[in-house]
């Protein structure tokens, strides 16, 4: 069997196209994110129709199959199957068709005219129109549908008109030119009207979609089993899918998954550990799509919130003690490459500073000192006023693979050193979203994915530190800063590229130099595969795998 490695190709910023935005979306755009693959030979084979594609998954079980509920990624990597997008993220970065076929922006950027593609049908037979569109953003703005990602991406949203059937004018409280990067987003997926007229509950279970997978019968904590969307017509004019389905098992063991895809029990697993991706980089047993995500980078959060982070000094002096270079060469076997970036490399609209973040424990010690931190008990955690130096860092072992955990092991040796004390506590996702709602956490690790870079406001603008109607907030460092936040309202209105990146790069600018974020990597998506798994190479705008030409030998 050949082996074929794929990476997602870096992206370019979406072209704003001056005042008046008006996107002739190109049908040859597919909808969907192209990737590059390397490969030792061109593959003869013909596609074969057929089979049941099992998929390990190391993610958190999803509670709701709705991705307007809620919004984290085991959702968008799930309901990639059945659900799909207004728009999408082509190759060099530009929003591209998707249920829309295009868009216009009015000069003063409150008015955003969508066309809807007509002729496609929700696998309940209805058919979508702009009044279907209509009502899932009225879904996603509803504090009863309890969403956080999708509510953030259409929240600007104050009226919506229907024309005609193709047409729906949105009308918005601000400008806000990241609007169809937003609606690329699995988390704004449209469904079926008539499905979301069911309880939440109803929905849950079973979403109605577009995509070229029907949900089949959930057994919880165990599988969901999809089967193919007979009906299904991608917008190049492709069929339905090749596969006759697949098996959606969740299997958390790291291990196990790994066991699995060897033994053929499976055939695609993510949350793969660094050592098993090298090894399948050399084995024509396994194939690896290498997909990392948009939006921010893999990071650690100081909550500048409360003691002792909202003293800078003690925020620089943690970030001065630990070694993440050195950590990230010992522990990723080359699969992850450090960042010093709030970006994902996949924006290039990403500033990078690295001198901020070089260890130096004589520069911590310093500032630790200045911050009066002087003290020292029997176990050489730094005391003031009668207080130890504590940390505390809740980690979720959903999303955080054992090679991660490992390195934040490293990083609290690595700061006892200089007198911090670091407790850290694994936790499944519930409880530790319980600890970031609650406040009890000092440091966090917090995977956030979004299209483009206005994920910079949703991260760390003072508003975001408020929840949304789910209850979650996405400021963890909890910045709160007037002109920080001033500059993502310019770069939210600019109707220039370039003035859009020098914005968005004055706040980068300020929001490192406040030492509130400790750059990681980028957001690994791995998924390794079988040989006899073929046309695992596209993805989604929020990179989860599309199953649509994927094929499996007989």
């Amino acid at each position: 069997m050949r082996k074929t490695r794929v990476k997602i190709t870096q992206n370019r910023p979406l072209n704003l196209l001056g005042a008046t935005l008006v996107a002739a979306l190109a049908l040859s755009g597919c909808g969907q994110q192209t990737t590059s693959a390397t490969d030792d030979s061109a593959d003869p084979a013909t596609p074969a129709p057929g089979g049941t594609l099992v998929y390990a998954s190391g993610d958190a079980e999803p509670k709701c199959l709705d991705p307007h509920v809620g919004g984290n990624y085991p959702q968008g990597l799930i309901s990639s199957l059945y659900l799909e997008t207004l728009f999408n993220r082509g190759e060099d970065g530009a929003v591209v068709p998707g249920l829309a076929e295009s868009f216009e922006v009015s000069d003063d950027g409150l008015t955003h005219t969508l066309k809807i593609r007509s002729g496609v049908k929700f696998q309940d037979g209805t058919y979508l129109d702009a009044a279907a569109v209509k009502t899932n953003i009225e879904h996603l703005q509803n504090p009863d549908t309890a969403s956080s990602t999708g509510y953030l991406a259409v929240r600007r949203v104050q009226g919506m008109e229907t024309p005609d059937a193709n047409t729906l004018v949105l009308t918005l409280s601000e400008p806000d030119n990241s609007l169809e990067e937003s609606l690329s987003m699995i988390w704004t997926a449209i469904q079926s009207p008539q499905a979301l007229a069911l309880s939440k509950d109803e929905n849950c279970q079973s979403p109605v979609g577009t995509g070229p997978f029907q949900v089949g019968e959930w057994k919880q904590q165990e599988s969901v089993s999809f089967t193919r969307y007979q009906d299904y017509q991608a917008i190049d004019g492709a069929g339905p899918a090749y596969l006759d389905g697949i098996t959606w098992r969740f299997i958390p063991e790291a291990a196990t998954r790994i066991a699995a895809l060897k033994s053929g029990e499976v055939d695609v697993i993510d949350n793969a550990q660094p050592d098993a991706i090298a090894q399948a980089e050399k084995s024509d047993d396994l194939g690896h799509l290498d997909a990392p995500r948009p939006g921010a980078s893999n990071r650690l959060e100081l909550n500048s919130g409360q003691a002792p982070f909202d003293d800078v000094k003690v925020r620089e002096a943690f970030i001065r003690s630990v070694d993440v270079d050195g950590g990230v060469k010992a522990l990723f076997f080359d699969t992850a490459k450090r960042s010093h970036s709030l970006l994902s490399s996949k924006e290039t609209t990403g500033v990078s500073k690295p001198d901020l973040f070089t260890p130096d424990a004589q520069r911590a010690n310093q500032l630790l000192d200045e911050a009066g931190w002087k003290d020292r008990d029997s176990d050489g955690v730094r005391m003031k006023d009668g207080e130890r130096l504590t940390l505390l860092f809740p980690v979720s072992t959903n999303q955080s693979i054992p090679a991660e955990q490992s390195l934040f092991e490293q990083f609290q040796a690595q700061a006892k050193e200089v007198g911090f004390d670091v407790q850290i506590k694994a936790m499944d996702l519930s409880s530790w979203y319980a600890a970031l709602a609650a406040h009890e956490y000092n440091l966090v690790s917090a995977p956030y994915t979004k299209v483009g870079p206005s994920v910079l406001e949703v991260l760390f603008h003072s508003s975001s530190t408020k929840p949304a109607p789910s209850g979650y907030f996405a400021n963890n460092a909890h910045v709160v800063d007037p002109a920080i936040d001033e500059l993502f309202v310019k770069a939210r209105a600019a109707k220039d590229e370039d003035e859009r990146t020098q914005l968005y790069g004055q706040a980068q600018e300020k929001i490192l130099g406040g030492y509130y974020v400790l750059p990681l990597y980028d957001q690994q998506n791995h998924f390794l595969y079988r040989a006899s798994v073929h046309g695992l190479e596209q993805t989604t705008a929020v990179a989860t795998p599309l199953y649509t030409r994927v094929w499996m030998d007989k």
